[in-house]
């Protein structure tokens, strides 16, 4: 992202009557006073962002010190007003639905404002309230007193990572699931539950799964099965398969309004989207004007800290890339990037284990492309907004913006919209209506019918064809924008990462260690990584920069420094243990004593992706590791993986289980994770001389005990 002059620079050579040449330089005179009074009320927009952001921070951290309970129940107030979650009178006669969602991604969200808009067709004797669990309550003990009040509620909750809830959901799962002593409480909630996981993972909609068996167990009554979406197929069916079955349910209890049949065809609830009425000679162009990028950064950065749901956080900060280095050596085919964000004088902080998350843009050749398929001008200038004039929301919909605007397309479609993905059925149906050629319309309505499920299935699941790939292959669909960026181009999602440092060693530093994603896809496309292709490519001396956050991680080392561990991370899976090696390093240093630790590290060839080679050497002639274990699967004449090494090392395994040691897991989730847990499985039930259910039962144990941690994705 390129550098932008800064606001206060802005200011101060406004007050001294400057118009700074490079902001300026090429006006003609007469039009000097007129470039003068844009800048002026550019540099007022700054200001008041400024102001805004820091009038957040400061409300926010006197929340946090005062922890005054009527504080956070305004603030939970105003997010939920901002969401058009607000509360509606208590008299009014209606049944209430409390429609919950736990959400990584958005895709639990969308799937509740979905429901819940149909619903408002469907039922006039009901209101329908869409609710961010984090939000529900304020203070943990308040969940109980509110979810005792619903009578009818729906839940959309995900599971992410290593059968884990999603962050917004993550306070209010721990309070639910760790209320054993509550009995039975909720006789008067009927309920649904629909779960959004990935059946290639272990722990396929765990948390959808564990909140459905409460909920009976603690007195609710189920009104149908809990729904399993599967992402890894099309989970869009899932959600359309659980929701038909809802629907007797619903209609029973809320009792269904008469209405013609074509009145039940519910329409997306598209944005308005106004364009800029400036003529181009007077439109300015953020690569030309780095005052209004200013603008525009700050109005992105405010409001991402207030929207952003998929993450714990107090605000998400620019940090400038530091340094960056190819970590693989001229001889590989491959490449992997060491990246190193700037994080003095921010006030962000994090711990080891946590992660990194990183807002980049799609490239610019993608960006192109999509610049051509919607029939744009990139310097077009837009609005978009989710409400009439009058302020009223558009068909009584809650959809806020997706991003700040006025903006260019050119800058929408870098950095807000999610190309490069496979389209969902929605989207396709978006396409159709807005497709000149009949035939492309009949053609993209088959393929998000029912009827065309499989072709649907092999054509753009299977195949991985892009939300671009779609379009070109139905070049007469061409949505307006607020349509495209509502309904057809979901939202570019951070992109998470292991921080592969330790504050002890780089307290002003966070470093992130990422494979480039490059790949032919099925369908003859070379897929590109969106954020690994950024990072790979990010520049320090042109001040390359990306807006970044820190997640907390549950990953961390043993309190005591004696307890010895075993890490176990192929590839990139090494980037945490990079971290504890160094926060072990520092502890050495400082005089503590320090228990045995050895590291399975798996990558094809010695002499061309043995990453951090150098460094690892040095954690074994410091003391911060015992034992460096290697797993070369190109190298030999047999492949060799992080799982065959461990069975070879199954005793001295089965001694750190013993003495009370912890076992770390860092990679991919679908494989190598997979193939490390039955590993430990034998090694507990050989070496335990334990039968199978109660070698099982002890790797259990050690998960609950915290003893057994794994980071995969």
């Amino acid at each position: 992202m390129d550098s932008a002059a800064g606001p206060m620079e802005l200011v101060a050579a406004l007050l001294r009557g400057i118009t700074p040449a490079e902001l300026a330089g090429g006006v003609p005179a007469g039009e000097r006073a007129e470039v003068r009074a844009l800048l002026a009320t550019l540099a007022a927009a700054v200001l008041g962002c400024a102001l805004l952001v820091l009038w957040r921070r400061t409300a926010a951290g006197k929340k946090r010190k005062d922890a005054d309970k009527a504080s956070a129940a305004l603030a939970t107030q105003g997010k939920k007003a901002r969401q058009g979650t607000e509360e509606q009178p208590a008299d009014d006669g209606r049944k209430r639905v409390a429609v919950f969602f736990g959400t990584q991604t958005g895709t639990a969200e969308g799937f509740a404002k979905a429901l819940a808009e149909e619903a408002k067709a469907r039922y006039d004797k009901a209101t329908f309230k869409v609710i961010d669990l984090d939000d529900y309550a304020a203070e943990d003990e308040d969940y109980e007193e509110k979810l005792k009040k619903e009578k009818l509620a729906l839940f959309f909750v995900a599971t992410y990572g290593d059968g884990e809830p999603t962050d917004n959901a993550a306070r209010f799962y721990k309070w639910f699931t760790e209320g054993n002593e509550r009995g039975v409480w909720l006789n008067d909630l009927q309920y649904a539950v629909f779960g959004l996981g990935n059946r290639q993972y272990e722990h396929f909609n765990k948390i959808a799964n564990v909140v459905d068996d409460l909920l009976t167990e603690q007195g609710g009554n189920r009104l149908v099965p809990v729904g399993l979406g599967d992402d890894d197929q099309c989970i869009e069916d899932d959600f359309n398969a659980w929701k038909e079955s809802l629907w007797p349910e619903l209609d029973r209890l809320l009792g269904m309004k008469m209405m013609y049949p074509q009145a039940l065809h519910i329409q997306l609830p598209f944005l308005n989207t106004g364009l800029n009425s400036l003529s181009p000679r007077r439109r300015p162009s953020w690569t030309e004007s780095s005052v209004l990028q200013t603008v525009m950064q700050c109005m992105m950065l405010s409001i991402l800290a207030d929207d952003l749901i998929s993450c714990k956080l107090q605000c998400i900060l620019r940090a400038n890339v530091a340094v960056r280095r190819e970590l693989h050596s001229p001889a590989s085919d491959r490449s992997c990037t060491h990246l190193e964000f700037d994080i003095a004088g921010t006030g962000l902080t994090y711990e080891t284990g946590d992660h990194v998350g990183v807002y980049t843009e799609n490239c610019p050749e993608v960006v192109d492309e999509a610049e051509r398929l919607l029939g744009y001008s990139p310097e077009t200038y837009f609005t978009i907004h989710a409400d009439k004039e009058d302020g009223k929301p558009l068909d009584g919909g809650s959809l806020a913006p997706p991003f700040p605007s006025p903006i260019t397309v050119r800058n929408a479609l870098a950095r807000y919209a999610d190309l490069l993905n496979s389209p969902k059925k929605s989207a396709l149906v978006a396409l159709a209506t807005y497709a000149s050629d009949p035939a492309d319309a009949d053609r993209l309505k088959f393929l998000a019918s029912p009827a065309g499920k499989d072709e649907y299935a092999q054509w753009i699941v299977v195949s991985q064809r892009s939300l671009l790939e779609v379009m070109a292959e139905f070049p007469s669909a061409k949505p307006p924008l607020g349509v495209f960026f509502a309904a057809v181009a979901p939202r570019l999602q951070p992109r998470y990462y292991s921080i592969s440092s330790s504050p002890s060693m780089a307290p002003t530093r966070i470093h992130v260690t990422s494979a480039l994603v490059r790949e032919t896809t099925p369908a003859g496309r070379v897929h590109k990584g969106v954020c690994s292709t950024w990072i790979k490519n990010a520049n320090p001396s042109e001040d390359s920069w990306a807006p970044i956050f820190v997640r907390q991680s549950n990953f961390k080392l043993p309190a005591d420094p004696s307890v010895p561990i075993i890490m176990i991370g192929p590839g990139t899976g090494l980037a945490p243990f990079r971290g504890f090696l160094q926060e072990r390093l520092v502890q050495k240093e400082s005089g503590a004593e320090l228990g045995r630790s050895i590291f399975f590290f798996g990558c094809r060839n010695s002499k061309m992706d043995f990453i951090y080679e150098d460094e690892l050497n040095n954690f074994l002639e410091q003391g911060a590791l015992s034992e460096l274990v290697l797993a070369l699967s190109r190298e030999g004449p047999a492949k060799e993986y992080v799982q065959h090494k461990m069975a070879q090392k199954a005793s001295e395994i089965w001694d750190v289980i013993s003495q009370g040691g912890y076992i770390y897991v860092c990679g991919d989730a679908k494989g190598m994770a997979k193939d490390v847990h039955r590993v430990l499985h034998t090694i507990v039930q050989e070496q335990g001389s334990l039968d199978s259910s109660k070698a099982e039962g002890f790797v259990k144990n050690l998960q609950t005990e915290g003893r057994y941690l794994r980071d995969v994705w």
